[in-house]
């Protein structure tokens, strides 16, 4: 009677263990597809819906305007804000907007600017019939030197959407991991731009898992919840006499000699996938939400089908 009772304990040990890794596990249902928009118009063309229907992309996260310094001295300004054709009346999908402020810009009545980038924003996004604000994402390449002027900012903005209930998120670059996180309610992990563009010689400047994986270390206990996005895009790099010149953007951008180097950087698939399964690894939390950088037709071209569809699960 013994062996049994004993085999029987076995069994539900076991059973207990599936069930409590499932329940662990991140099912694919859970997680939020989304993209990230960053060209100048805003368009929805046929190629851009295929790709947002067939992706079951539920969220996109638009660039709306630039804040930078006032070359004149005065108070910041918007720049490089996007212009929408039209928004599809069907398009059932929630519109973040995302603000890009340069870090010059941040020396000025923080309070202030917080409450005109709020505004502008909801005015926006209600002229254009982008739907109610319910997110609001700020993207800033913050240092040591001017973190404690990015943090003020984020606590007036945090304190303005609380009030409209609005959540207030942040991008997070890997060497920010290392410190203290801004005021916010959620933070997006930016896993691209790892490396030097500029050196010929770096093959992954747009993701190296082996540049990404020493910042890892900070994740699992960065006090701040966390989500993260990917690099879909690439660089045309124009080197000339073994040094960087800039990026092309067309085949036109810019003058190129007979000795010119145009040197192709796009990030693989396996790398991608790779990167996201050890941020996984040590904070699954980053599994809810994955972002795709960024939705433009070139980008959707880039990829087969499946290949999107091994990234977001």
């Amino acid at each position: 009677m013994r062996p049994f009772l004993f085999r029987i304990k076995v069994a539900i040990c076991f059973l207990l263990l599936l069930l409590t890794m499932a329940c662990g596990r991140r099912k694919e249902g859970d997680r939020v597809r989304a993209v990230y928009y960053w060209n100048t118009t805003f368009r929805i063309d046929s190629l851009k819906r295929d790709f947002l229907d067939r992706h079951q992309i539920g969220k996109i996260y638009v660039r709306y305007f630039d804040v930078v310094p006032d070359e004149s001295g005065g108070f910041p300004m918007p720049n490089a804000t996007i212009r929408i054709d039209s928004v599809p009346a069907d398009l059932n999908r929630e519109i973040v907007p995302v603000v890009f402020i340069l870090p010059d810009a941040l020396d000025c009545d923080r309070r202030r600017l917080a409450d005109m980038i709020l505004r502008r924003v909801k005015q926006m996004s209600e002229t254009h019939g982008m739907g109610t604000v319910t997110e609001l994402q700020i993207d800033c390449d913050w240092t040591r030197s001017t973190r404690d002027d990015f943090f003020d900012l984020m606590q007036s903005l945090k304190d303005m959407t609380a009030k409209d209930g609005i959540t207030l998120s942040s991008t997070i670059r890997l060497h920010q991991l290392a410190g203290s996180p801004p005021p916010a309610d959620k933070g997006v992990l930016m896993v691209y731009n790892t490396g030097d563009m500029r050196d010929i010689g770096k093959e992954k400047p747009i993701l190296d898992p082996d540049d990404v994986m020493p910042y890892l270390k900070y994740i699992k206990d960065y006090p701040l919840p966390l989500v993260s996005a990917y690099p879909i895009y690439r660089w045309d790099l124009l080197f000339r006499n073994g040094e960087f010149v800039d990026i092309m953007h067309s085949d036109d951008d810019l003058p190129v000699l007979q000795s010119d180097s145009i040197v192709v950087r796009q990030p693989s698939i396996t790398d991608i996938i790779r990167c996201r399964r050890e941020i996984e690894s040590r904070r699954l939390e980053c599994a809810d939400e994955i972002i795709l950088f960024d939705l433009n037709n070139f980008n959707i071209k880039r990829y087969d089908k499946q290949n999107f569809e091994d990234i977001f699960n």
